[in-house]
């Protein structure tokens, strides 16, 4: 199966000129293959081991691909490959990259390096091993009900290695060699993560310099295997200047139920590959290769990632020992049990953890689960974390950012107090996109003299779009509008709320007169209720939508103190589509204003009350039915029984 290089198609005519040119093409590798030799020879100490070494193609008398002029080494010694990844790129020859000129015709020229370089996009191991996670639930699509992240063994050295599997429909060839490539993306849904075609190059190089993927494909009966190996050390050890990338395929035979070779091109390019693969893979033969597709059944993907890289300090970066049910940062080891009390909660709160725990940051990673899908890590299922659902006071504000008169979308942010509040030392907003988080308690203010502590907010914004290692977001006016609405949210929410948590509140300048009138006139609406939902039992719905009714006519009342300098800060852009926090006015007695929290306060915990009532109601209804289900069958039983003794 002929190797993936990163070449335009019109340079597939040269190839087979420059294959023509028999004669010429041994000498140069002649020549290639003895200089290579000593390169291996003079650095054979320094170099990390991945597969049989100081062996390569060109040792066995066959190149990596048949096409000499794609899969040529350069002239130069290879580099030594160095542990820490971002030293890994320190790659200095002393000489320019050669650029071939064949024939007349210029070509596309992707050195080796740009697979590290591409990869620094990636500053947080696990913002790279994310993108991988979304690769998974971007299958849920075709059946996938779970991804695997574990550890594996590097049967050729012992070392550790990062799996990650899920059971999707899997890659037939070609989608191996779009994913394989750069820019290709098949993702066409509105609701896939993925986008550009290029997260599996940067997370997977991100993590570990090299890396094999297994993806089994079934459609319309056919049942293909490939396997494709997408290795840094094997192109910096062999001295490549360009990538290239060995591939194999496999197809079902159904007469025989055997896996047999997938012949799209002849032998001679399958044998080079797989000899490639069993050369510089984690397995060194066919049978250990194919092996690996046992657990996956017929369909689904696995990915291996060996050789992981190094921290500073010599370690691994990726942490397998310290918690045998998590993956952490190596080296940020917080010993909170010798904290004082107010530290150590403020320490062991997801915020701070999701930063060296795996298993913390995946619990928040998505706003949704999909239904019927789990995260497996270390052979645990990671629990869903909702982190509105830790949230007191909650507040819903719908924001709908203008540009040039035109609504370019809208989100509902829920903003409260943590839980923990006032006591721990955490602010900011978690902001999804599609349903992943790029922004995890992004800090929009920095408080003083406590203003904005505790208060913390989520929101799904899906009219900003990341940047490519989805950890930010472009920074688009729509993007600059939000953040000054959030800063403002922030301030609003805290100088009205504060007292609840125990600080003195603090009262809002007067808005311009230029806005007063907008401003009257936005506060007459209707409040802005959240998730409403029907409700089973006639006499819980009924007390629930009144109560309901009375808390907005609180919130009306409360409203209505508000006189033209009311408290609410707007602006030219979105004065009409902010929905202000329904508090109480500048003209409002403390006592007054005391009193409507404390009624609606109230409201809200009957609210609550009957929603609880109703799930017992309705859990209560459920046993009933199994329970009158299992007696009609056992009436039905019955029945038949005494049919035959008549």
């Amino acid at each position: 199966m002929k190797p993936v290089k990163l070449e335009p198609p019109g340079f597939g005519g040269s190839v087979m000129r420059h294959v023509q040119n028999h004669n010429t093409q041994q000498l140069q590798k002649s020549t290639s293959l003895s200089r290579v030799q000593e390169c291996e020879e003079e650095r054979s100490s320094n170099a990390p081991s991945s597969g049989r070494s100081g062996m390569s193609m060109l040792d066995q008398g066959q190149s990596p691909s048949d096409d000499t002029g794609l899969s040529s080494t350069s002239h130069l010694c290879p580099a030594p490959i160095c542990r820490q990844f971002w030293k890994a790129g320190n790659y200095n020859d002393g000489t320019k990259a050669n650029i071939s000129i064949q024939n007349g015709n210029n070509y596309l020229h992707v050195h080796p390096m740009f697979l590290h370089s591409n990869a620094t996009s990636h500053k947080w191991a696990f913002g790279a091993l994310a993108e991988l996670l979304d690769n998974a639930v971007d299958e849920v699509q075709n059946g996938a009900t779970f991804v695997n992240v574990d550890k594996t063994i590097n049967p050729r050295d012992g070392s550790a290695a990062l799996l990650i599997q899920d059971d999707g429909g899997g890659m037939e060839p070609e989608g191996m060699r779009r994913c394989m490539s750069f820019g290709f993306s098949d993702k066409k849904e509105k609701t896939a993560i993925g986008r550009y075609g290029n997260g599996f190059k940067t997370s997977t190089m991100r993590l570990g310099a090299d890396v094999i993927v297994f993806s089994c494909h079934l459609k319309d009966g056919v049942m293909t295997q490939s396997i494709g190996l997408l290795s840094y050390t094997f192109l910096m050890r062999m001295g490549y200047d360009r990538i290239v990338v060995p591939m194999v395929d496999y197809k079902l035979n159904a007469s025989t139920g055997t896996m047999e070779v997938f012949h799209c091109h002849d032998k001679e390019h399958f044998k080079s590959n797989l000899s490639m693969l069993m050369q510089w893979s984690p397995y060194s033969s066919e049978a250990d290769l194919l092996q690996q597709f046992e657990d996956i059944g017929s369909h689904g993907t696995k990915v291996i990632i060996y050789n992981l890289w190094c921290n500073d300090s010599g370690n691994v970066e990726l942490d397998f020992d310290s918690d045998p049910e998590d993956i952490r940062i190596n080296g940020d080891k917080r010993k909170v049990d010798t904290l004082p009390a107010w530290k150590s909660t403020n320490e062991q709160h997801i915020a701070n953890r999701l930063q060296y725990s795996l298993r913390a940051y995946l619990s928040i990673l998505y706003l949704r689960m999909p239904e019927n899908f789990s995260i497996i890590l270390r052979g645990q299922i990671v629990e869903h974390h909702n982190i509105a659902d830790e949230l007191k006071f909650i507040e819903y504000i719908l924001y709908r950012p203008q540009i040039g008169g035109f609504i370019e979308g809208q989100v509902v942010t829920t903003i409260g107090f943590l839980k923990e509040a006032p006591l721990l030392n955490i602010h900011g907003f978690n902001v999804y996109h599609k349903n992943r988080l790029i922004l995890p308690f992004w800090p929009v203010v920095s408080y003083a003299d406590s203003r904005g502590r505790g208060v913390v907010g989520v929101l799904e914004a899906n009219f900003i779009e990341p940047i490519h290692n989805k950890q930010d977001f472009e920074r688009t006016s729509l993007f600059q509008k939000l953040e000054v609405r959030l800063k403002e949210m922030t301030w609003e929410y805290w100088d009205y709320h504060c007292g609840l948590i125990g600080y003195l509140p603090k009262k809002k300048p007067r808005v311009s007169a230029a806005t007063s009138d907008s401003m009257a006139n936005h506060i007459k609406g209707q409040p802005f209720i959240l998730n409403q939902t029907s409700y089973g039992p006639s006499r819980s719905r009924s007390k629930l939508g009144s109560l309901k009714q009375k808390m907005t006519e609180v919130a009306e009342t409360t409203r209505s103190h508000a006189d033209e300098g009311g408290s609410m800060m707007v602006d030219d852009w979105a004065t009409h589509d902010i929905q202000p926090i329904e508090v109480p006015g500048d003209e409002v007695g403390e006592e007054e204003a005391t009193n409507l929290v404390q009624e609606r306060n109230k409201l809200r915990a009957q609210c609550l009350e009957y929603e609880k009532s109703e799930k017992e109601l309705n859990e209560k209804l459920s046993c009933l039915m199994t329970e009158l289900e299992e007696a009609q069958a056992e009436y039905a039983r019955l029945l038949d029984e005494a049919k035959s003794f008549a």
